[in-house]
């Protein structure tokens, strides 16, 4: 019997082809401990060492409570992906999930979407540069080329396959929680006396507390990251969601923390709009200072950097294969790496650095849309326990459908919430961009399917593939 064997990679769905069909193949499986460091590598990221200063001009010293509830609103905003991974072992990640929950219509609209997504990784490659040239000031003159390069690295390392990702998010993660345990340490016994009985908290009201929650949703997102490597988890229905919880309270922990010494070392004039870095110079001697700032903020933007790639690696090849691109980009190597895809995906990435998109900008073009759908998969999730009673009933999160409903329309709640704060905190020409960009989805959409480059039949037709993979695996 003969047959072609590809390499694990990013892109590999676990299976090879011989003369009896489809199978999978025998290789080393990721473990739990795998997917909780691509979680919280991607959680810990650009966000929190980026908006921390924001976030206290919002709220003051409250920003360390309003970093607790945006970790419970981010897990509650994606709870549809918690729900389902516990059901089904989905090899296509959030792409097949959203394929089960949407018409053919919404799901181009999201899968084109999700390619505007790489927009955000600039985010991660221009802050690693940010922060460098805090050290060495020689490095801000060549900031574009090396973001670039970064990104290029990056994205050259899915080739390794996913399990060597895993092991480089592994390490740095490890270094990260070191040099945030480091910082948080030696921050609280600098908090300034008084600290929970003085003035500073809740600084412009509740209007301005709820607009930090929902800005500092964007730096409690990340958790979901695993959902993308389904296909290569061990056990991914029990493993994956155990995952995600144990992130997400792990990150909301040191994020607490981490904002009680943001906002208690310094008088909150001195933080307010600043990074980290302002706390950590008052913090640390000069050498530790350093290491702080490579070991703390540049390895979480990198481990963000990597979770981004990993988790959007298989829904952009799915999207390709399904029509919603030219069928060029659904070309792969023989080893099966979708090279034109991922050259897309990376050239996307490198558009807000060629071109010097602002950060806000770049999160109001993501966040916006993101919550919308969301919400949408949310409230359509309510309907998956009665179509897939088996599955719902080896959920380790099975409970009575009115107690799942009411969660799941919290979760909608969620979703809305931080839609409409940030939208409304935006300019109105920033507004117009956002609205402009989601119509462009919906117009591309629409035109894949009448041109019939999209066959809805076929779309449909693997909409209920999808189910019986899963169902079946």
């Amino acid at each position: 019997m003969v047959y072609k064997e590809h390499p694990g990679t990013l892109f590999d769905n676990g299976f090879v082809r011989d003369a009896g069909g489809w199978r999978m193949k025998n290789r080393k499986k990721l473990s739990f401990f795998d997917i909780l460091c691509i979680g919280v590598g991607g959680a810990i990221g650009s966000g929190i060492f980026v908006l921390m200063g924001y976030g206290i001009a919002y709220t003051g010293r409250s920003v360390s409570i309003a970093l607790i509830l945006g970790s419970i609103v981010m897990l509650l905003a994606y709870m549809y992906n918690i729900f389902l991974v516990s059901m089904f072992p989905f090899k296509g990640g959030i792409y097949s999930q959203m394929a089960l929950l949407f018409t053919p219509t919404l799901t181009g609209v999201n899968a084109i979407f999700l390619l505007l997504v790489g927009f955000s990784l600039s985010i991660h490659s221009t802050g690693i540069v940010s922060y460098a040239a805090a050290i060495f000031p020689g490095v801000a003159a060549f900031s574009k080329f090396l973001s670039v390069a970064i990104m290029t690295l990056f994205f050259a390392a899915t080739v390794r396959g996913s399990k060597f990702l895993a092991t480089v998010q592994n390490i740095m993660v490890l270094i990260l929680l070191a040099s945030i345990t480091v910082f948080i340490i030696m921050g609280l016994g600098r908090v300034r006396g008084g600290f929970w009985s003085g003035s500073g908290f809740f600084s412009s009201g509740i209007p301005g507390f709820l607009s930090a929650v929902a800005l500092m949703g964007f730096a409690c997102q990340g958790a979901t990251g695993g959902i993308a490597l389904t296909a290569d988890t061990n056990k991914p229905t029990k493993t994956i969601p155990m995952a995600i919880l144990c992130t997400t309270a792990i990150v909301a922990v040191l994020y607490f923390f981490m904002g009680v010494v943001a906002s208690g070392v310094l008088p909150l004039e001195q933080v307010i709009g600043r990074n980290l870095s302002a706390v950590a110079r008052e913090l640390f001697p000069n050498w530790a200072y350093i290491v702080f700032i490579l070991g703390g903020a540049v390895v979480a933007l990198a481990t963000s950097l990597v979770a981004a790639i990993v988790a959007l690696g298989y829904p952009i090849s799915k999207i390709a294969e399904d029509g919603w691109l030219p069928k060029i980009f659904a070309k792969k190597t023989g080893s099966g790496y979708p090279w034109a895809t991922q050259l897309a995906f990376y050239i996307i990435s490198l558009i807000p650095i060629l071109a010097g998109v602002s950060f806000s900008s770049i999160v109001s073009l993501v966040m916006i849309p993101t919550m919308l759908l969301a919400a949408y998969c949310n409230l359509a999730c309510i309907g998956i326990p009665a179509k897939y009673p088996q599955q719902w009933r080896n959920s380790i999160f099975h409970m009575p459908m009115p107690l799942f409903a009411t969660v799941m329309s919290l979760s909608a709640a969620a979703d809305l919430f931080v839609a409409c704060y940030d939208f409304i905190t935006l300019k109105p020409v920033e507004m117009m961009e956002v609205i402009a960009a989601f119509l462009a989805c919906v117009v591309l959409a629409i035109l894949r399917i009448k041109t019939k480059a999209v066959n809805v039949d076929r779309l449909l037709e693997a909409k209920r593939t999808v189910a019986e993979e899963a169902t079946n695996a």
